[in-house]
């Protein structure tokens, strides 16, 4: 019987589409997007394409584990209960805390923030999202009394005028990029964005502004002036719907942009022209110590222009992670106490009465930073880690290690048996994955949708909610946490939802309170509050916006030669525990680069291709270098994706400063001085084996390949074959005069294990043939450590669609011969026709190649 699809939702980033999954025999799996899902229509970014290479058994935590001894799950749990009741009696319930993910389902939040505010009297629960939205949770709750988003996607089809503010969208939110690319061919809209960096989606704007790092907010407020100076404020909608502070529109200067003046000119011609303007904002804007105020200086100039609640208009914050809104309407967050409720006697007074909760915490706990203080000073002892990697993600990742090294009690949950922070863990329990797991998430314009397990669950791996009930029924609790299924879970959320309503709030699930678990199985997508929730007013005691005084923050004496900016690779996802699991995921970026501009790297000496050291106040790490025309001088740029797992380079926790913006608790990641000098190896080298190795060496990092693994590595002194190797035959190629050395390992029946290639002052052969070589099953040991074929292959030149395996100089060849669009180009070659990510490269492509057959012409 051919099986059948399942809708489900993807596992990555809040864009929220919709998969189609084909389950078939050894866990093998056929990804589709789901046409019928209004987040997608069908269209899949690279790593949605690409999940079915991320759902094996390799590297699952299948047991539970104390210490590395496998226990039942009675005596796990039970140690967990235990450990927890201890610390409560001797210290309080605000000495445990969870740290909680994005990446858990609404079910499984609602459990965890009831569990622990309700029955254990802390509210000692925050999340990962602390690092990549808070901001923009801090800023709707101060505009508009409550966290909601006021737009939908539906707003990006009909606009005129697309904003972008730190988002590398075509990158990290591809679908997002390919809907306003569409409306750019549709409607002749124009796009802008702001940031930094010239990446990818910059490319192709119409109009990028480099602004500073940290000048969104005068930027923003200039805006307002400008618009105010040219009359265009809407004083109607101003008068009627916000408070407004005595003359603060009115004092803010035009003139403090702090951008070229050309560039601020025209920009103010682009937005006064064009009313339906939709600002998308993301992690460059949050991940600031100013970020709450760049996230209101943004709802300042949308309210006071009355660019808001209608088609076309708002300002949109784009979520990161796939359930980030979820944990937010539970109360999955520090500072909230759920449903979207605080911490006013009345809002306690209703949670205490729902859950019939005998030790409801009082007022907020501790936010992500200030939660790893506390382990670190000994005011926490006993912290349970679920969906999440902070010993990477973290700022300042080398005291949070500290910090849960010397914690007496940290449990992990988690579906991957080594990560950075489950080596410092005493209690690790096995977490169902995406592909297993059941329930539902909500999207970055509150829709709603369920994901469906269609694997089962390997070894002992168990529903993170069934987890921490489990746990509850040790403590006491289980009457309360007493849930048949994940259905159940959420008809109590739904239900609690209206006490959001009893207290002047727009979410409300109530519909879904009395719901069968036929009728939830089949649940729809569904989006609450409608396309504009706060159409009919806000939720603040007035019943107005508000409209939020935000000034520039002083201009602090640079501490270093350079800044430091993080961000996200197109095809990794966080700490890379699934996407690192993807031979062709790892294709785009399979080391960490330093990002830097031409003038500064000869300054400091660094060469393209090298490795150079950053060093900040908190750390340093290895990162090979990557000159880039992208890159403003002063700046430099590097990934958040590598970990210890993975590499000895690229380390990017360990560098960026726990500075957290006041308001939010959201820490500061792309603001940070540093210093860089060169790293001159004694020789470097590339590896292939079919198991992961970690060498000891300087620098190295790992990326999986086709039936195996390729290291980078770097080192001092001589090379140590013999410790990179296994044990087989081999076929060894030397010359001591370049100090090369090349050797292919084979087991008794003659298949493959190993290669090694290794140099002193020459060049290392291409890694593109070598590993599909390695991946061939009749591959030629001769041919490898010639490092070259026999017969020579064209040359595709670097890879530049993933998704289609399509390569620069086929792209150059589609455009001698007639192809004058990114359309054209993908009707000859495919290249750019699934995600769309490439499109902003093959358009570069066309322009360049143009130029050079011009020239050639003349």
């Amino acid at each position: 019987m051919k099986p059948r699809p399942v809708r489900t939702t993807c596992a990555y980033c809040g864009v929220g589409c919709g998969i189609e999954a084909t389950a078939s025999a050894g866990r093998s799996v056929t990804i589709k997007g789901d046409r019928a899902h209004p987040a997608n229509q069908g269209k899949l970014c690279s790593k949605g394409t690409h999940l079915g290479e991320t759902v094996g058994p390799e590297g699952r935590l299948l047991h539970p584990m104390i210490g590395d001894a496998q226990v039942s799950w009675d005596v796990a749990l039970g140690e967990v209960a235990g450990r927890m009741r201890s610390a409560i009696e001797e210290h309080g319930p605000d000495a445990v805390a969870f740290y909680v993910s994005g990446q858990l389902l609404t079910e499984d939040y609602y459990v965890a923030n009831k569990l622990l505010k309700g029955f254990v009297g802390s509210a000692n629960i925050d999340t990962n999202s602390r690092l990549c939205m808070a901001s923009a949770v801090a800023a709707h709750n101060r505009a508009f009394g409550e966290d909601v988003v006021p737009c939908s996607y539906e707003d990006l089809d009909c606009a005129d005028l697309i904003v972008l503010v730190g988002s590398n969208t075509a990158w990290c939110h591809p679908v997002i990029w390919q809907r306003i690319e569409k409306l750019r061919e549709r409607r002749g809209a124009r796009l802008v964005v702001i940031d930094p960096r010239r990446t990818e989606t910059a490319e192709g704007a119409d109009l990028h502004i480099p602004v500073a790092p940290d000048g969104d907010v005068a930027l923003f407020n200039a805006l307002l002036g400008a618009m105010r100076d040219k009359g265009r404020l809407d004083r109607k909608f101003i008068d009627a719907q916000c408070d407004v502070p005595e003359a603060y529109i009115e004092g803010l200067d035009a003139a403090a942009h702090g951008i070229s003046p050309a560039k601020f000119e025209k920009l103010v011609a682009l937005v006064a022209d064009r009313e339906r303007m939709v600002t998308l904002f993301s992690q460059g804007a949050n991940q600031s110590v100013c970020g709450t105020d760049k996230g209101n200086s943004i709802i300042n100039f949308h309210l006071a222009t009355g660019r808001i609640n209608r088609l076309g208009a708002g300002p949109f914050s784009i979520t990161g992670q796939p359930n980030a809104m979820g944990g937010r309407e539970v109360g999955g967050l520090a500072n909230m106490l759920a449903c979207h409720l605080g911490f006013s006697q009345g809002e306690l007074d209703a949670v205490s009465t729902f859950w019939d909760a005998p030790n409801l915490c009082t007022g907020p706990g501790l936010k992500a930073v200030d939660m790893f203080r506390a382990v670190h000073d000994g005011r926490i002892k006993f912290i349970w880690v679920m969906a999440t990697n902070p010993a990477v993600s973290m700022p300042d990742a080398g005291f949070v290690r500290e910090a849960l090294a010397q914690c007496p009690t940290v449990v992990v949950s988690d579906i991957i048996a080594d990560t950075d922070t489950a080596r410092l863990a005493h209690i690790r329990l096995p977490a169902m994955g995406w592909a297993e797991k059941d329930g539902t998430v909500t999207n970055s314009e509150r829709f709603i949708s369920r994901q469906r397990g269609f694997l089962p669950a390997p070894g002992e791996a168990r529903a993170d909610w069934r987890i921490i009930c489990d746990v509850a029924g040790k403590l006491g609790f289980g009457e309360a946490f007493d849930f048949a299924n994940s259905a159940a879970v959420f008809r109590e959320y739904a239900g609690m939802t209206g006490l959001a309503g009893e207290h002047g709030k727009v979410l409300d699930l109530t519909r879904w309170a009395d719901c069968s678990d036929d009728e939830y199985d089949a649940m729809e997508p569904f989006q609450w509050g409608g396309r504009h929730p706060l159409k009919q007013g806000f939720s603040t005691p007035s019943g107005k916006a508000q409209i939020v005084p935000v000034q520039s923050p002083d201009k602090a004496e640079p501490e270093g030669r350079f800044v430091l900016n993080t961000g996200r690779y197109r095809d990794h996802w966080h700490t890379m525990t699934r996407t690192g699991l993807s031979a062709t995921l790892s294709i785009h970026r399979r080391e960490p680069l330093l990002e830097i501009a031409p003038a500064d790297a000869e300054r400091v000496g660094v060469k393209d291709g090298g490795l150079a050291q950053v060093s900040t106040a908190y750390g340093q790490s290895l990162y090979r270098v990557a000159i880039s025309e992208g890159q403003v001088a002063g700046q430099l740029f590097v990934p958040m994706h590598f970990t210890d797992a993975n590499s000895r380079g690229g380390r990017t926790g360990r560098l960026v400063h726990p500075l957290t913006d006041p308001v939010s608790g959201q820490p500061g990641f792309k603001n940070v001085p540093a210093e860089i000098e060169p790293f001159a190896p004694d020789w470097r080298a590339f590896l292939l084996t079919r198991e992961e190795l970690e060498p000891a060496c300087e620098y190295w990092v790992r990326a999986r390949v086709k039936d195996g693994w390729l290291t980078e590595i770097a080192g001092m002194g001589a090379v140590d074959a013999d410790a990179l190797l296994p044990a087989g035959t081999r076929l060894e190629v030397t010359d001591i005069k370049r100090g090369m050395l090349r050797v292919t390992v084979q087991d008794e029946a003659g298949a493959l294990l190993a290669a090694l290639f290794a140099t002193r002052t020459g060049q290392l052969p291409d890694r593109y043939w070598i590993t599909r070589q390695f991946a061939a099953p009749e591959a030629s040991t001769a041919e490898l450590v010639a490092g070259r074929p026999a017969t020579p292959m064209p040359d595709r030149g670097k890879l530049v669609c993933l998704c289609h395996d399509v390569g620069e100089k086929t792209i150059e060849a589609a455009v001698a011969e007639g192809g004058d669009s990114v359309e054209a180009v993908g009707k000859a070659t495919c290249a750019g026709t699934n995600c769309g990510s490439c499109r902003p490269i093959i358009a570069r492509l066309i322009e360049r190649q143009r130029a050079f057959l011009n020239e050639a012409a003349e």
